[in-house]
C-alpha cells in the first residue's frame, strides 16, 4: 500500500488549534513533572533518596547485576531489602523483578548513573524515542504532540515505567513490516523483554506468510536470549523460570494487586467475582476473538493501517498481565488509523471517551482498561466494515496535519 504524497498547501498550513491544545497539554505534563520534582515529590525526596516508583526496581536490578549478582534481582526479600534500604524506609506493595534476563542490560546501563540521572534519563530518551515512532506512523508531525498529549504518557512518565519502550518497539516493527520485513522482524524480536504483549504476532505473520519478518524475529529473539545467558549466568535464567508461575501466582490467582491495577479481561473477571479458573476461561476467549479478528481483517482484505490497529489493539486484548503504563501502546493503533486517513466525528469521539476512561481509572473499582481497548476494537472493526470512500472526514474535526520532514 502507498500512500499518496501529500499536497503542499498542506506542509505549509498553520498549526490545527486542536494540534495548539495538544501541545499545551504535552507541554503542561512537562511542567507538573518539574513541579513535582521541585518540591521533591517526583524522583527523589527532600533528602536525595529515591521515591518508592516503579524506577526502584528497575534500577536496584541493575546494581544487582553490576555487582556480578544478577540472580538477586529475581530474589524477593533481597530486591525488596536494597529497594527499602535506598528509599530509607520499608513499605507495602509489590515492586519485584518480573522481566527476563534481557532487560537487565537496560538496568544495567541506568544503573551505571546516579538515582535521579538514571530516572530522568529514561523517561527522556524512552519517551523521545515513543514520539518519533508515532509522527513516523502517523505521517504527520503533528501527531507527536496528540501522542504526548494522552494520559497515559503523564502515569507512564511519572513512575518512570516502561511503556514507552513497548509503543516503540512495537509501533516500530509494524511501521516497517510491509517494506523491510527484516528490519520490523528485528524490533519485534527485542520484544522478548516483554513476550506477553507479543504473543499474537507471529499468527499475524503466519497468516499474511511474512516468512523474512517472523524468521528475523526469532533469529533476534535467540541472539537476544544468548547474550543475556553469557552475560547474566545460567542461574540468572533458571530464577527467572522459576519465578514466572510464582509471580502468576502472587500478583493474579492470590490477587497481589488491586483489580484497577490489573486491566486485563482476567482482571475484569475476577474483579466481578469470578474465581481463578473462570477468570483464565474469560481470558481464553478474549484471546480466541483476538485470533478470530485477525483472521477476519485478513479475509475483508483490510488496509495494512487497519490490519496493524487491529493487530496492535488484540496484542494489548489477549494478554493477562496488563497494566496502565501500557496504555500509551494504544496511541500505534490510533496513529494508523489516522495514518489511513483523517479522523471522522465517531473516531474522535472515540478518541476521547478512552482518554477520559483512563483519567478516570483510578477512581474505578474494577479494570477499566478493557472498556477502552474495546473502543478502539470498535474502530477498528467500524473502519474496516466499511467499503473504501464511503466515509468522509468532519471538517470541524479532521486535522489536517504537518508531513513529516
Amino acid at each position: 500500500m502507498h500512500d499518496p504524497a501529500p499536497d503542499a498547501s498542506v506542509r505549509l498550513r498553520p498549526l490545527n488549534p486542536f494540534s495548539i491544545l495538544a501541545g499545551a497539554i504535552a507541554a503542561g505534563y512537562v511542567a507538573a513533572l518539574v513541579l513535582l520534582y521541585m518540591r521533591h515529590q517526583w524522583i527523589a525526596d527532600a533528602q536525595g533518596r529515591p521515591i518508592v516508583t516503579d524506577f526502584l526496581e528497575v534500577w536496584v536490578a541493575g546494581r544487582f547485576a553490576l555487582a556480578s549478582t544478577p540472580v538477586s534481582a529475581y530474589d524477593w526479600q533481597a530486591h525488596h531489602a536494597a529497594q527499602a534500604a535506598l528509599a530509607g524506609h520499608d513499605f507495602q506493595g509489590v515492586l519485584n523483578w518480573s522481566y527476563p534476563p534481557l532487560f537487565l542490560f537496560v538496568a544495567v546501563l541506568l544503573a551505571c548513573l546516579p538515582y535521579a540521572a538514571a530516572f530522568a534519563s529514561w523517561v527522556a530518551a524512552s519517551a523521545a524515542g515513543y514520539a518519533a515512532t508515532i509522527g513516523a506512523i502517523a505521517k504527520r508531525r503533528d501527531a507527536v504532540f496528540f501522542a504526548c498529549a494522552t494520559p497515559a504518557f503523564f502515569a507512564n512518565a511519572l513512575v518512570g515505567q516502561n511503556g514507552f519502550l513497548s509503543a516503540a518497539l512495537i509501533g516500530a516493527s509494524l511501521l516497517f513490516l510491509e517494506r523491510r520485513p527484516i528490519l520490523s522482524g528485528m524490533f519485534l524480536g527485542l520484544m522478548t523483554y516483554k513476550p506477553q504483549l507479543g504473543v499474537l504476532f507471529p499468527v499475524a505473520l503466519l497468516l499474511d506468510k511474512n516468512w523474512r519478518s517472523l524468521a528475523s524475529a526469532a533469529l533476534v529473539s535467540a541472539a537476544a536470549i544468548a547474550a543475556s545467558w553469557l552475560a547474566f549466568g545460567t542461574a540468572t535464567f533458571r530464577a527467572f523460570l522459576h519465578f514466572l508461575p510464582a509471580t502468576s501466582q502472587a500478583i493474579l490467582t492470590d490477587r497481589g494487586e488491586d483489580w484497577n491495577k490489573m486491566q486485563s479481561v482476567y482482571a475484569l473477571a475476577r474483579s466481578l467475582g469470578a474465581g481463578d479458573a473462570t477468570g483464565w476461561i474469560a481470558q481464553g476467549f478474549a484471546i480466541a476473538l483476538c485470533v478470530l479478528m485477525l483472521f477476519w481483517l485478513r479475509r475483508r482484505n483490510a488496509s495494512f493501517a487497519v490490519r496493524a490497529a487491529g493487530l496492535c489493539a488484540a496484542a494489548m486484548f489477549a494478554t493477562p498481565y496488563l497494566h496502565m503504563y501500557d496504555f500509551v501502546v494504544l496511541a500505534v493503533p490510533f496513529a494508523f488509523l489516522f495514518r489511513e486517513r483523517a479522523y471522522d466525528r465517531t473516531e474522535w469521539a472515540g478518541a476521547i471517551a478512552a482518554n477520559v476512561l483512563f483519567i478516570g481509572f483510578a477512581a474505578f473499582p474494577a479494570p477499566v482498561g478493557t472498556a477502552i481497548v474495546a473502543i478502539v476494537f470498535a474502530l477498528v472493526l467500524r473502519r474496516a466494515s466499511r467499503l473504501p470512500g464511503t466515509e468522509r472526514a468532519v471538517s470541524g474535526l479532521s486535522i489536517p496535519l504537518r508531513q513529516v520532514a
